[in-house]
């Protein structure tokens, strides 16, 4: 497989997923979450934020 083909076959996901954890933190610009025994920083804008 050369570069050109490495190009032409570039794949662009745009999808939205769910995750229920303990919030631990919220910072200016990213949340740390809780999810099974791991803290995970998450980076966020406004237009990212849904409240269900």
């Amino acid at each position: 497989m050369t570069a050109e083909n490495l190009d032409k076959q570039t794949i662009t996901v745009n999808s939205t997923i769910s995750l229920k954890g303990i919030v631990k933190a919220i910072f200016k610009d990213n949340i740390h979450v809780q999810i099974g025994g791991k803290v995970i920083s998450i980076p966020f804008s406004d237009k990212d934020i849904s409240v269900k």
